[in-house]
């Protein structure tokens, strides 16, 4: 690996410097608008490898609940949120001089502040919150589902 080149768990370069965009603000908005907050391929995928492993009861993206959790199990008390890397900026500080301008550096650091917010908030109201985090169903969907399980088989 040449000097000085940081690359992360994709191979992605941390360490390069930022570059203007190579396509029209017009394909940029266009791209973006397609990009969905819930039914992400990772969430679907991790979602039908759970309905194999577990017979209990869960909703998902219920809005009753702070923070919208993508999977509630209600009567353990338990929300899991599934984070996108990007979107919730995991190791953030590595990569937040790569963002064009400022208002992707607003959007995600509003994203962290209100995942932490909320979090507290139902940890404080008796709930069990779990986060995974996006890279990690990748890697082992089964293992992140254990944690599911485990947390569940503990409030039994």
């Amino acid at each position: 690996m040449p000097k000085g080149k940081t690359n992360n768990y994709l191979g992605r370069n941390l360490s390069k410097k930022r570059e203007p965009d190579k396509i029209s603000k017009a394909k940029r908005s266009s791209v973006m608008s397609k990009i969905r907050a819930r039914g992400t391929k990772f969430e679907t995928d991790f979602i039908d490898k759970l309905k194999t492993r577990t017979k209990k009861k869960y909703r998902l993206n219920v809005k009753e609940i702070k923070g919208k959790p993508d999977i509630v199990f209600e009567r353990y008390k338990l929300c899991v949120f599934l984070d996108s890397d990007f979107w919730h900026g995991w190791q953030y500080s590595r990569w937040i001089h790569l963002l064009k301008n400022d208002f992707w550096r607003k959007k995600i650091e509003t994203n962290r502040s209100r995942d932490k917010k909320y979090t507290k908030w139902l940890r404080r109201k008796g709930w069990s919150v779990l986060r995974i985090w996006e890279h990690n169903i990748k890697k082992d969907a089964v293992k992140e589902i254990g944690r599911i399980l485990e947390l569940l088989n503990n409030k039994e």
